[in-house]
Formats: C-alpha cells, sequence, structure tokens
C-alpha cells in the first residue's frame, strides 16, 4: 500500500498537470530529498575530477520540470521517471558543449556553467554512453529505460521496475544485459 507521503505526491501532481501552480509550491519540497539522492547518486558514479554538485543539477532539472505545461503526470513513479531524464539530458548537453568547445566550437550556454567543471576526456565520455545508450534504445527501449532510472536517476531495482510497470527480476535482467551491451558497444568505440 503506499504511504501517505506517496498519495500527497500523486495527488499534488494530478493538480499540477490541471493547472494548479500553488500544487507545483507544495509538491517540491515533498519531491526534494529524493531528486537530491538521484542527483547525488549519478554524481557518485562520475570521476573525481568531476565538480559539479549536486544541486544545481536538481536546480536545472527543477526549471525544466516547471516549464513544462505540457505535462500530464500520471503518478509519482512517472515524475521521478521524467526526472531522471531530464537529468541526463542536462548532463549530456553540458559535455557536449564542454566537448564542443574543446574542439573550438561555440560553446552553448547554459546554468551549470557558474558551478562545474567537466574535463574534455569525462565530457567526451557522457557522450559516448549516451550515443550508446541511445543504441541501446532503439533495440530495446525498456532496457535503454532501465539504464537510464538505474544510472541517471539512481533509482532501485524495485523504484525502476514501478516506473515500468514490470516485475523486480524482469528489471534485474535487463539491468544486467545492458551493463555487458553497453560495455562491450564502449570498448568498440
Amino acid at each position: 500500500m503506499p504511504s501517505l507521503e506517496n498519495k500527497d505526491i500523486t495527488k499534488l501532481l494530478v493538480e499540477w498537470s490541471d493547472g494548479s501552480s500553488e500544487a507545483l509550491d507544495e509538491l517540491m519540497p515533498l519531491v526534494y530529498d529524493e531528486l537530491h539522492r538521484m542527483a547525488r547518486n549519478y554524481m557518485h558514479n562520475q570521476s573525481p575530477h568531476h565538480t559539479l554538485q549536486a544541486t544545481a543539477l536538481i536546480n536545472e532539472a527543477y526549471v525544466k520540470l516547471a516549464d513544462n505545461k505540457e505535462k500530464t503526470w500520471q503518478d509519482r513513479a512517472h515524475f521521478f521517471a521524467v526526472a531522471a531524464s531530464i537529468m541526463r539530458h542536462i548532463l549530456v548537453d553540458y559535455a557536449r558543449s564542454k566537448n564542443a568547445d574543446k574542439r573550438g566550437g561555440q560553446t552553448q550556454v547554459i546554468s551549470l556553467d557558474d558551478v562545474a567543471e567537466i574535463s574534455n576526456e569525462r565530457a567526451l565520455e557522457i557522450i559516448e554512453l549516451d550515443d550508446a545508450l541511445n543504441l541501446l534504445s532503439t533495440e530495446d527501449e525498456r532496457k535503454g529505460r532501465v539504464v537510464e532510472l538505474r544510472y541517471f536517476g539512481g533509482l532501485t531495482i524495485e523504484e525502476t521496475a514501478e516506473v515500468l510497470k514490470v516485475s523486480p527480476k524482469t528489471v534485474a535482467r535487463d539491468w544486467r544485459f545492458s551493463k555487458t551491451w553497453l560495455l562491450q558497444e564502449l570498448s568498440r568505440r
């Protein structure tokens, strides 16, 4: 049975979908800790030279979530899945801008520039991972979502199963397969 907080989150998400800005104001304190955990988990997977702060990532994701007027939220799991996807895209966009800057191209301006330094080598790794993940997703969308939710979103096997509406065993099997597939794909590059 879902906890009272989960029911409150789902209720507020529905109200927000219906246009209530007050619901968004009430929602953010309830989801902030989970968003911060997701961002911290992602940052934990980065190299020691990576100085991007989890709080900056959350703030950027919050702006994108709050600006999304078209979204109809189904439930808490759906919200966190979208948040994980947004965090992934923010980090990949930032890495691409760092890589373009290294090559003399025009740097894409995003708000993370003021608080983060990603080495050019690490930026290239993030871009290669994103490209490989996109390829995996074209071959098997669910496996791609499992990686996105587990790696970028920091969700547990059980949370990922809830988001994808599959069993935890299926998620665990997809996670094992996807890690091996990505490792092979990245080693070919």
